[in-house]
């Protein structure tokens, strides 16, 4: 079967949840790859939302936090003040799944703004859970389509620390946690280097190339020793996650989390 980038990007975050781990998602691409996952090689993952859902098995696409869906299809609902401080900072949340506008060299991601805080070209959604979700969870995945705007050598604000300014910078933060393990993009996925924590290129999806990538990073990326390919979407996959977005066409006259 044939698949778009978008598709691929998917996937492979997807696949980077294990089963029987608890997530707490992210709306958005986020939200599509944690249900993707649940769809396929994690039926047992527990997705957790920042509005109180507990094990929420939607069958559409979420709009935002308070889509009803979520909590319909959750085993359970509890406040928001329980999901962030017993669950989140307590250190029961394995995988924090989080989408960006803007993102470092060291995982550190903008959803705040673009240009001057003050006077800004664009103002994002903001930060909702993600700083605690990136400060408290015990790994944190990021999800975006890769561009040298998105891909900045310097973050125009810091909404969520990721390995702040490297090194063991985020153990002097003296935040719990792995911090971001890696990042999934339209075009590879990276991964935190040992010791310095900056993101390097681990993975390529199929027939994509090192000079797309450097072109779609704004600030002088590098490979590891041994970069892998990304194996392709199985028609299993594939049918999994359009199903998915035609429910969710649907039931909502678009496909959410596709921005």
């Amino acid at each position: 079967m044939t698949y778009s980038t978008s598709e691929m990007m998917t996937v492979a975050a997807a696949r980077r949840l294990r089963n029987g781990s608890v997530c707490f998602v992210g709306i958005g691409l986020p939200s599509k790859a944690a249900n993707l996952a649940r769809l396929t090689s994690a039926p047992d993952v527990v997705l957790i939302y920042e509005s109180g859902p507990i094990g929420a098995k939607p069958t559409v696409l979420p709009l935002s936090i308070g889509d009803g869906e979520l909590a319909e299809t959750a085993d359970t609902v509890v406040s928001t003040s329980e999901i962030f401080r017993y669950w989140l900072q307590g250190g029961r949340v394995d995988v924090g799944f989080l989408g960006a506008a803007q993102v470092d060299r060291f995982g550190n991601i903008n959803t705040t703004v673009v240009g001057d805080y003050h006077h800004p070209k664009v103002r994002l959604p903001g930060a909702g859970g993600a700083p605690e979700i990136a400060g408290s969870a015990k790994s944190v995945l990021i999800i975006l389509k890769q561009s040298a705007r998105s891909f900045v050598d310097k973050l125009d604000f810091i909404t969520s620390v990721g390995h702040g300014e490297g090194g063991d910078s985020r153990k002097r933060l003296g935040l719990p946690g792995a911090g971001p393990v890696g990042i999934i993009t339209d075009l590879c996925i990276m991964e935190p280097e040992a010791g310095t924590h900056e993101f390097v290129v681990t993975t390529l999806h199929p027939g994509v190339t090192r000079e797309q990538v450097i072109a779609a990073t704004g600030w002088a990326i590098r490979f590891a020793d041994t970069v892998v390919v990304s194996e392709e979407p199985t028609e299993v996959e594939l049918t999994a996650l359009r199903d998915l977005e035609a429910r969710t066409a649907a039931a909502h006259g678009q496909v959410a989390g596709e921005a």
